[in-house]
């Protein structure tokens, strides 16, 4: 099961201050000249209203690049060793701002290729505000990965079918969603999940929400393996 110790929003907050000791290498984009591509370890930019975020963060890391086609086609080679414990997320973000109860809609659809070796997961990572509050939604995992927290029985929401967890990383609350069979494609509709976190569960109350984030969470992926997404849209009203 993989560890979560700190938020991964924290840990983007505080790079600057924090010794990963995370050594990034630099490694090819795809045979495809990308608009945008780094190996930097918080590298970063803004295409098409989605913020695309390298984000290795976790201890023990290897070499990871992000490149991308637009906001809504992009991918990422990476080569983490065959050890325990989050090394990345890289990430494709879509803020909102708006509360549960002022959205009218919010939705996304997906299409990824992933490798059927290694230890991660395809998540979205959904975050209030105030970063009190985390929602993950795995639509697929491969390898000795876990969520953080105890079970909290299944649900079909959204469109999907989940096994709910629930738990705290010592600084935020979190709510992860794992879909009962793994996904490449599909269409996921937050806002019941919400919802039901909201108004069935009251694990809490009309929160503001900011970020929408899509993208895999890897543990290991020793010798170099690719991820890409093929597609990503996130809409709101």
């Amino acid at each position: 099961m993989a560890t979560r110790t700190l938020s991964r929003i924290g840990k983007a907050l505080l790079a600057p201050a924090l010794a990963l000791g995370a050594t990034v290498a630099l490694a090819s984009a795809p045979a495809s000249a990308a608009v945008w591509s780094t190996c930097d370890q918080w590298g970063n930019t803004s295409l098409n209203g989605y913020t695309l975020y390298n984000n290795i963060w976790g201890s023990g890391a290897g070499s990871q690049c992000v490149w991308a086609n637009s906001g809504t086609n992009w991918g990422v080679w990476a080569n983490h060793p065959n050890t325990g414990g989050i090394k990345s997320y890289p990430n494709a973000k879509k803020v909102i701002n708006k509360s549960i109860t002022s959205l009218g809609s919010l939705s996304s659809s997906y299409h990824v290729t992933v490798p059927s070796s290694g230890a991660y997961n395809t998540s979205y990572d959904i975050w209030d505000t105030d970063y009190d509050y985390e929602i993950m939604l795995w639509v697929n995992k491969t390898g000795a990965v876990g969520p953080l927290g105890t079970s909290q029985g299944t649900v079909t929401l959204g469109g999907h079918t989940w096994t709910v967890y629930k738990g705290s990383n010592g600084a935020n609350e979190v709510f992860s969603f794992v879909r009962t069979s793994n996904s490449s494609s599909g269409t996921v509709n937050v806002l019941p999940i919400l919802k039901w976190i909201k108004d069935t569960k009251g694990w809490f109350g009309n929160e503001t929400i900011g970020d929408v984030q899509f993208g895999y969470e890897i543990t290991s992926s020793s010798g170099g393996l690719d991820f890409t997404t093929n597609n990503l849209t996130v809409s709101s009203s």
